[in-house]
């Protein structure tokens, strides 16, 4: 999964392509922290589980990156509230 994940810096945003459409995190990094500002899946894709699939691909990224996150976006908060496993890579900032 994690590799199926590209960060594209110069736009900040991770992408994960599912078919055919592209789902993607906006994101601000600073220093060792990633903010997740904004999380969107195209309309053909919602209800899908694409939003989240995305989720868990950054976090592993995140968690091999030895990073942390702050969850702006309320779905990244929302998802993170559900996947305790991560609770750790959560940035107390």
């Amino acid at each position: 999964m994690t590799s199926l994940i590209t960060n594209d810096t110069a736009k900040s945003r991770y992408e994960l392509e599912v078919e055919g459409h592209i789902v993607f995190a906006d994101y601000r990094l600073q220093g060792n922290v990633v903010s997740i500002t904004h999380v969107e899946a195209p309309e053909a894709l919602r209800g899908k589980g694409a939003a989240g699939q995305l989720m868990q691909g950054i976090m592993e990224k995140i968690k091999a990156e030895n990073k942390k996150v702050v969850p702006i976006c309320s779905y990244a908060g929302a998802w993170l509230e559900r996947h305790k496993e991560y609770q750790d890579f959560i940035s107390q900032k």
